[in-house]
Order: C-alpha cells, then structure tokens, then sequence
C-alpha cells in the first residue's frame, strides 16, 4: 500500500525531534518507521537547523544540528518549492512553506501555524492531533 506524502512544517518537525512522546514526536516516529513519505524542502530543514539551538530541551551543537538535517535529507524527499503565491495567505514568511507542499505534490500539510490552517478550507491542512487521529498508529 503506498504511504501517505506530507509535508511536515518546521514547527511540527522540531517540536517532534524534541518532543518524541508528542503527536508530533509520533508523526516523526511514523516518519522513521516507514510509514509516511515526508516532503521538505531545503529552506524548511534550514528553517529548523535555525530554531532546534534555541530548545533548551535540545542539546545538539551547530555541527550536530547540521548533520541532523543532512540525514533528513536522505529520509525525506526533498523537493524545490513552487513559485506560486497565494495572496490569501496571511504571513508571507509561510509562502515557501505551502510552495513546498504544491511542489511535492503531497496529500496533507501538517502543521500548527493558524495562518495556514486558515486556508484549510482550501488545502489539506491540518493539525498534527487530526492528522494523527485520522492515520497515526
């Protein structure tokens, strides 16, 4: 049965590197195990090499977080973001983030930015817990 492809945001990426027993550490784990095809692209995993040094909870160096986000690189199918804008999208900062997910061709954005979810109307965007509630193990 072939998986489900997902983008995962940097907030819901981060927060389950962090927080393993978290619905996102699940979905990451999820991830890990085989079973979901995680989409990225390069300005997300920069994105989170960016924020893992401020966790306290993280402990990981520069070089560290840097080798982290190389072997994502290898899990994940990392892909170039589109350039469309969606002049709906409330915070520019996320329009690379929604790029990645049109680009990559994925069947949900996961995420728990309220300015992204506020298109979901429009996009599969949801929450890590509905996500998880609908496919999680």
């Amino acid at each position: 049965m072939p998986s489900l492809r997902v983008v995962l945001d940097t907030n819901v990426l981060v927060s389950g590197l962090a927080y393993p027993a978290s619905t996102p550490g699940r979905i990451v784990q999820l991830w890990r195990d085989g079973g979901l095809d995680v989409v990225l692209s390069r300005s997300l995993l920069d994105e989170m090499a960016r924020v893992l040094p401020r966790l306290s909870r993280v402990r990981l160096n520069e070089v560290e977080i840097r080798d982290l986000s190389d072997s994502l690189t290898f899990l994940a199918d990392v892909v170039a973001p589109d350039e469309q804008r969606d002049p709906e999208l409330r915070d520019s900062n996320d329009q690379l983030v929604l790029a990645t997910f049109r680009a990559g061709q994925a069947q949900y954005l996961i995420t728990g930015d309220k300015d992204l979810l506020a298109l979901g109307d429009r996009y599969p965007i949801v929450m890590p817990a509905k996500f998880w509630n609908r496919h999680g193990g």
